[in-house]
């Protein structure tokens, strides 16, 4: 398997690591900081590089027995199985993604209802309700700008599967449930505000979520409301 070092620190731009498979277009190392895609949140990019070579990574996604592959450009140049490689995250993207994941959970816990989807992108974000209700967007709005601009802490932590099982309220989505059979479940916790199983990557605070507004209120059903996010910069 490959060792998640984005799980324990989101901020980690770049690492170290040995190249232990090659797959397909796509290498597979024994560590990585980037996120795969999973979660409604996109895999990360970057680079890679070696001695006496180089390739984009375009795409990270999940391989056989929880490794990561890291996907590089049809035609680049790839390392050896042994190789000791250094890779690089594009960070203005991941980090954009990283302030849209905290802002979907403050959506979240303003809008307290079952969560039938999500998804992230730069631009662009946007969570699904389980809800018949229209909604105040403007009351919305200044609702989330409020717990941002609190500065709330953001942190993870840890929780056995037997744990997770005894409080089943804290799982808010309805189409995905968090992975089990590991033995354990991580948890985000934006303090006073939101706990919930959660791999994906996170800010330290609120306040670095910045600028966002409530974009396009859209009905896909009886009983689902889709609401849109933007970063404002």
């Amino acid at each position: 398997m490959t060792e998640e070092l984005f799980r324990e620190d989101s901020y980690l731009k770049d690492c170290d690591a040995t190249v232990v498979a090659l797959d397909e277009g796509a290498v597979i190392l024994d560590r990585t900081v980037f996120y795969p895609l999973g979660g409604g949140q996109p895999g990360d990019t970057g680079v890679m590089t070696w001695k006496g070579g180089n390739a984009a990574i375009i795409d990270a996604r999940y391989g056989e027995g929880s490794t990561i592959r890291h996907i590089v450009e049809d035609g680049a140049s790839r390392p050896e199985v042994g190789d000791r490689v250094h890779v690089s995250l594009d960070w203005q993207h991941r980090y954009c993604h990283m302030r849209m994941h905290t802002a979907l959970h403050l959506l979240g816990s303003v809008l307290r209802y079952g969560v039938t989807g999500g998804n992230i992108s730069v631009d662009k974000s946007r969570l699904d309700f389980d809800m018949e209700d229209t909604i105040d967007k403007d009351a919305v709005d200044a609702a989330l700008k409020e717990l941002i601009a609190a500065d709330h802490a953001v942190s993870c932590r840890w929780i056995t599967d037997e744990e997770l099982a005894a409080q089943p309220d804290l799982v808010r989505t309805m189409s995905v449930q968090p992975p089990r059979g590991k033995g354990k479940v991580r948890l985000l916790e934006i303090e006073g505000v939101d706990l919930q199983p959660c791999g994906g990557t996170h800010l330290r605070s609120t306040a670095e979520v910045g600028n966002v507004r409530i974009g396009k209120v859209e009905k896909k059903g009886k009983r689902n409301r889709r609401v849109n996010i933007h970063l404002e910069d």
